[in-house]
């Protein structure tokens, strides 16, 4: 990795016990390596770093089909949030910044140095020379501006009311709100130097500009597809035409995409290191038995995620199995617009009849935490004194015969032939739950809806939704992004409208790290376990399975997996 130069500032570091994750994370595949090749070898770079010089590295020769759970919904970084298709992107753009994988620190990529100005009110950058787009362009501070004033200004239209867009739940609000939004603007300085202002600080800027939605996209090729005008369509989602062919910077180009296949290209001009696979596959396989049979006949070198059912004949038949550590919080989302569930006793009773022990233990992989509250404990503001409200079926009808409910229908919608690393079995995780529901006396309506139809968006948009399953994959090492996206900003998926817990997280986003910051998120979890705008369950352990091929895989909590940093064993003979 390039050093950082003096400019670079001392940026907050995760907690020692998030260090140890990512440390961990690559300790695993070290251990892969060595196993399956019995020598020393020297680790990988990290992502978004330059490879060390070689002589002439080989390029690119090798096909590698990696089997997932759904389909992508879609691959404009800014306008999506799923695991999938953050998936595609990662491998096809590049942000300014990457994250180390060993301290899970904001680390360089298309900048390679930075400096904090006017105590956090702006972010100098200087960025990477000499590097192209896919489409031949050249990457440099305007494309950077470019998509930072894409990103503000992006209308209605394009965005809808913002709630998948991770601009809104970073900097608050768009252009056409200009004043509760927290950014202020983009200066390009010179060719390859940038500025960032914003309007109050941001603890956590420098780890947010890590997340994909944040990856620079080609100018020209945003233009040329039209990316704000919604007219095409992928997954049950609109997308731009853009949407459907992204252009960036990255180790593989984009080459097609279409239901339960998406294909990339290495990029042969790329700045760092280009690793050994010419061909890359992502193939949907929805359901966990025909991932594994893939796996097993050779059609897959490895997939994502592996569930429960075949953790076992996994390591029985002798197959690599790597653990992430959890850093994802999966949650029962109770949508206040439905009006008995602005009945603060009728989300209690729900959250008293949701057996979270059962659901863990038969439902996640073993080790999986039960939780009652959204940040997770290897971040400051997990806060043990939240103890939530247990099992309880008796405490849960007696709260339900107080409430105001009367036995009106509660449409329980749920995702169906997906798998997500945070959500593995969700229709089993479904009937768990509504079956402890209706036996305290609620009358559950079920909503199956495929993933690959629109879940998200029926939940997020709008509709009558009263119960909704989902969950969240931490992106980067800050409570902010785990209470921020969910409850930051009011939505339509769980329909809450509390502006003292919006000021609360708007304040503690912006406090400097220390006991203060620290008191300010332990309080956001006792009020969000008080008031149960949504029930936290559990906080997964993913796993993804590897054939022997496989020598060494970049396993990363907050799933930047980039595959040019994938290492195969040698061919035998």
């Amino acid at each position: 990795m390039p050093a950082k130069t003096k400019e670079t500032p001392t940026v907050p570091r995760p907690t020692g016990e998030l260090r140890r994750v990512f440390r961990r994370a690559v300790a695993v595949s070290a251990v892969v390596l060595l196993a399956a090749t019995g020598c020393t070898a020297a680790p990988a770079p990290a992502p978004g770093t330059t490879a060390p010089a070689t002589a002439q590295a080989p390029a690119p020769t090798e096909v590698f089909n990696f089997g997932t759970g759904s389909d992508p919904l879609g691959f404009d970084p800014a306008l999506v949030s799923d695991t999938e298709s953050y998936r595609v992107t990662r491998q096809v753009l590049e942000g300014l910044l990457s994250v180390d994988p060993v301290t899970g620190a904001p680390a360089p990529s298309l900048a390679t140095a930075w400096k904090e100005l006017d105590g956090g009110l702006g972010y100098s950058f200087k960025l990477r020379p000499d590097v192209r787009f896919h489409d031949g362009t050249a990457f440099d501070a305007q494309a950077v501006c470019t998509n930072f004033s894409r990103w503000y200004t992006m209308g209605p239209a394009t965005r809808g009311d913002g709630s998948v867009a991770m601009f809104k739940q970073v900097f608050r609000a768009f252009s056409d709100d200009a004043a509760n939004s927290i950014y202020q603007g983009c200066a390009v300085d010179g060719a390859l130097e940038v500025t960032l202002t914003l309007k109050m600080p941001l603890t956590g800027f420098l780890q947010a500009l890590t997340l994909p939605a944040f990856a620079i996209s080609s100018p020209a090729a945003l233009k040329a597809g039209t990316a704000n005008v919604l007219d095409q369509e992928f997954s049950g989602n609109k997308v731009s035409r853009y949407g459907l062919h992204p252009v960036g910077t990255g180790p593989f180009t984009f080459t097609s995409a279409s239901s339960g296949a998406t294909t990339m290209r290495a990029y042969p001009g790329y700045w760092g290191t280009k690793g050994q696979i010419a061909t890359l596959n992502f193939k949907t396989f929805e359901q966990p038995e025909t991932r594994l049979a893939a796996l097993e006949d050779g059609t897959l070198d490895g997939f994502d995620p592996v569930t429960p059912g075949n953790f076992d004949k996994l390591i029985k038949g002798g197959r690599q199995v790597l653990q992430r550590d959890p850093f994802s919080v999966m949650y029962l989302g109770l949508n206040q617009k439905v009006p008995v569930l602005a009945d603060l006793k009728v989300r209690e009773a729900i959250a008293a009849a949701v057996d979270k022990s059962a659901i863990a233990s038969n439902y996640f992989i073993a080790g999986t935490a039960t939780t009652a509250q959204f940040i997770p404990p290897k971040l400051s503001g997990f806060n043990n004194a939240v103890q939530g409200i247990n099992y309880d079926p008796a405490k849960a009808k007696k709260l339900l015969e107080e409430s105001s409910y009367k036995g009106e229908e509660l449409k329980f919608y749920y995702p169906t032939n997906a798998s997500r690393t945070y959500l593995p079995s969700p229709e089993k995780v479904y009937a768990q739950i509504a079956a402890g529901l209706t036996a305290v006396g609620f009358n559950i309506k079920p909503v199956p809806v495929p993933w690959s139809d629109g879940y998200v968006n029926a939940i997020k948009t709008g509709g009558d939704h009263a119960l909704s399953l989902l969950g969240w994959n931490g992106s980067y090492a800050d409570p902010d992004n785990f209470v921020g996206p969910i409850f930051g900003t009011p939505g339509a998926e769980l329909g809450m409208d509390d502006p003292q817990l919006v000021s609360k997280i708007t304040r503690a986003r912006s406090m400097p790290n220390g006991p203060d910051r620290v008191a300010a998120y332990d309080s956001i979890s006792k009020q969000l376990a008080a008031t149960v705008p949504a029930v936290p369950i559990a906080f997964p352990i993913s796993a993804i399975a590897l054939s022997d091929r496989v020598s060494s895989f970049p396993l990363s909590p907050v799933l930047n997996e980039v595959f040019n940093h994938v290492v195969l064993a040698p061919k035998a003979g």
